[in-house]
């Protein structure tokens, strides 16, 4: 058994009145229903110190992410393949892209990004960090526990017969007809994975795969359901610290459940809170036996179809008579085309009993599926929307059947690639010797 040390922070990261939302494609800031944060925290004791950061932001895309994982890993001193920064993904919040930007700026578009606030932002996080390295806390065990949550997530790609697709369920769906298509293929498990003390409960990290947008595009920020959920399930045990990061969500959306209605915010937002206080009725721990850190890079390459092109899209964002989300859209494609050589990290943190893999992108719900079919006997956990850069991450099939989300992807087919590596970060199943956490003792009341 490892005896370890765990500190926690905790940064406002809300953008200032006027700055873009969502790379600019909706409405500015114009007000804040509730604050954006950067959550996260920094595991000591086994190796280098490994640090876990969630978002209230959109997206963090290839240098920008870089940048930011950097400065944890500076504020840290540790390195930066064990940080993992990841974006919860609201909407009404900003999109991090520094060379998007200078593109935007180079071509007289409408500004996506304040590149100052976005190192202030940096800064006001390394420097919580490094406050919450002053008084950490001991940890020795590891808790796991499921929730299920009902009526949240449903798949946005609707079918018909031919197996195209006919209907995009969005955050907030309009259309009865279209919400009362089946939920489709989802994960409604809520995965809450914790770090104790002996029987002393310190930090509860919870995992779930949906758009986290109830309503967006007013200019109001906001954190949405999930963030409201954490900071709920906060509140009951103050002692306790609590961080939520989304996952394999790039096809997932709330839109069955929600039209949009403004008091739809807090019903969701209390089915995510059930589904927290439901694992954490039934949390077993058992002692940390490793914290090993484990990363690939994989090269998901560009597309080649025209509208992917360097020439088109420098066309585009050059063009005046373009609308300012099509020449936003085409910095973001040209900030991606122009990234070395498209590599990205995957990577996964090995806690002995639990696992969390970290994707890149807007990852499908089908690799987190798999990821679990894979190690059975493992708590397995997984964050997408690390590295936004490569937009959309739709399994090879879905570029056959069309739909929105296969045009906001920047890489082609890339489904072998990411299977294979997924597997070999999680590793082979363990020997039926091993005891599986469904035996772990349950620890807290």
């Amino acid at each position: 058994m490892l005896n370890c040390h765990v500190g926690t922070f905790t940064a406002d990261i809300s953008p200032p009145l006027g700055h873009p939302l969502c790379g600019g494609g909706i409405e500015p800031v114009r007000g804040q229903d509730d604050p954006l944060e950067a959550v996260g925290i920094v595991l000591l004791g086994c190796g280098a110190p490994v640090v876990l950061c969630a978002l209230d932001w959109c997206e963090i895309r290839n240098d920008a992410h870089l940048k930011w994982r950097q400065a944890l890993a500076d504020a840290a001193h540790t390195t930066i393949e064990r940080v993992f920064v990841h974006a919860v993904h609201q909407h009404n919040a900003p999109i991090a892209d520094i060379e998007a930007e200078k593109i935007i700026k180079t071509n007289n578009a409408s500004s996506s990004l304040d590149v100052k606030y976005f190192d202030q932002c940096l800064l006001k996080t390394a420097e919580a960090l490094k406050a919450g390295l002053a008084k950490t806390k001991k940890i020795n065990r590891v808790g796991t526990g499921y929730g299920r949550v009902n009526q949240v997530a449903s798949n946005r790609r609707i079918l018909d017969a031919q197996g195209k697709v006919k209907h995009t369920r969005t955050s907030a769906t309009k259309s009865k007809e279209v919400r009362d298509f089946p939920e489709g293929l989802i994960d409604p498990i809520l995965r809450t994975l914790s770090f104790w003390m002996g029987e002393k409960p310190v930090v509860a990290v919870h995992y779930y795969a949906t758009h986290p947008m109830s309503y967006y595009g007013d200019g109001m920020v906001s954190s949405d359901f999930c963030g409201l959920a954490r900071r709920k399930r906060q509140s009951d045990s103050p002692s306790v610290f609590q961080m939520y990061f989304t996952g394999c969500a790039g096809n997932i959306t709330a839109g069955k459940y929600n039209d949009g209605s403004k008091e739809n915010r807090a019903i969701l937002r209390d089915r995510i809170y059930l589904g927290m206080t439901d694992a954490w009725k039934v949390t077993y721990t058992s002692p940390i036996t490793k914290m090993e850190v484990r990363v690939e890079q994989v090269k998901l390459g560009s597309r080649k179809e025209k509208e992917f092109s360097l020439e088109e899209n420098l066309r585009v964002v050059a063009d005046v008579k373009e609308t300012k989300v099509k020449r936003t859209i085409a910095a973001l494609k040209l900030a991606w085309a122009q990234k070395r050589e498209q590599v990205i990290d995957v990577s996964c943190l090995d806690l002995g009993a639990a696992s969390i893999l970290n994707l890149p992108g807007e990852a499908f719900i089908e690799y987190q599926l798999a990821a679990q079919e894979m190690r059975p006997d493992l708590f397995v956990c997984v964050a997408s929307y690390g590295d936004g850069g490569p937009g959309y991450i739709p399994t090879d099939k879905a570029f056959t059947e069309g739909g929105y989300e296969p045009t906001g992807a920047f890489s082609p087919p890339n489904e072998g690639l990411l299977i294979s590596t997924i597997s070999k970060l999680l590793g082979p199943k363990a020997p039926q010797t091993t005891i599986p956490f469904k035996r772990f003792k349950k620890k807290n009341k």
